[in-house]
């Protein structure tokens, strides 16, 4: 089991684009010693799943458009129809 990196709260501050945009990794936090919370990154980059997912999606969504035989400027016309009726 891996222990999780210390920065100190002023180091930190410092190089907060180090920490931040190179880093993906969480860090604890501290101030003279004691741990006072912890940094941990959001995913900068999409997982390959979520793009494997999406690509579904989007295949899918071709799919029954094709079958209904639209195309997107047909569903662009009808949102566009549907939004003036509802004003």
């Amino acid at each position: 089991m891996s222990t999780i990196p210390t920065v100190g709260i002023r180091e930190f501050r410092a190089r907060l684009y180090k920490y931040t945009k190179e880093n993906q990794e969480p860090i604890a936090l501290t101030s003279h010693g004691e741990t006072i919370g912890y940094y941990i990154p959001a995913q900068a980059q999409p997982q390959k799943k979520d793009i494997e997912s999406l690509r579904q999606a989007v295949t899918k969504l071709s799919n029954m458009l094709a079958e209904k035989g639209l195309t997107e400027d047909d569903i662009i016309a009808d949102f566009q129809e549907f939004r003036k009726q509802s004003y």
